[in-house]
């Protein structure tokens, strides 16, 4: 039986939150191969690039924490041909900042907010030591399928 394919939809908020090297093909590579790896694979998702404020003020307003974060993730349930499974909204400023001062790539930092993102509608969590490190092994994972393993 051949598995569906999801639709993965990508924004940006505006041209400055347009990731410089960072294609939709890309990110919808990474969001679809974390969805196969957290078991959801098919699954449809809206991911929309933001600046910090804009992030800032969502994780205010739904998580009740008024500070930055790099990716904020909403399970919207099933989806299907109604709309989306999920939405994620990856702050580019924050991938650039840490990119930036980690001497990583920036492409790859958010791919990896995507993964993280994702991996958290799947049911990821990094909010204990042991999660975290479940949540690590995943992104690591889907990291190399995208052939975008750390090299620092």
């Amino acid at each position: 039986m051949k598995r569906p394919r999801a639709k993965i939809e990508v924004a940006w908020a505006s041209a400055r939150t347009r990731p410089r090297g960072l294609g939709v093909a890309q990110v919808r590579q990474a969001a679809e191969l974390a969805l196969e790896h957290g078991g959801r694979a098919g699954e449809s998702l809206s991911i929309v690039f933001v600046d910090d404020a804009e992030l800032a003020a969502m994780h205010a307003e739904w998580l009740d924490d008024p500070t930055r974060t790099d990716v904020i993730t909403f399970d919207l349930g099933a989806g299907g041909e109604d709309g989306p499974s999920g939405e994620l909204y990856v702050s580019t400023e924050r991938a650039r900042e840490v990119a930036r001062r980690r001497g990583l790539d920036v492409v790859r930092e958010h791919l990896l907010y995507v993964v993280h993102g994702t991996l958290h509608l799947c049911g990821y969590d990094d909010h204990d030591p042991r999660e975290r490190a479940r949540m690590r092994r995943a992104e690591r994972a889907v990291l190399a399928r995208l052939g975008v393993a750390r090299r620092n």
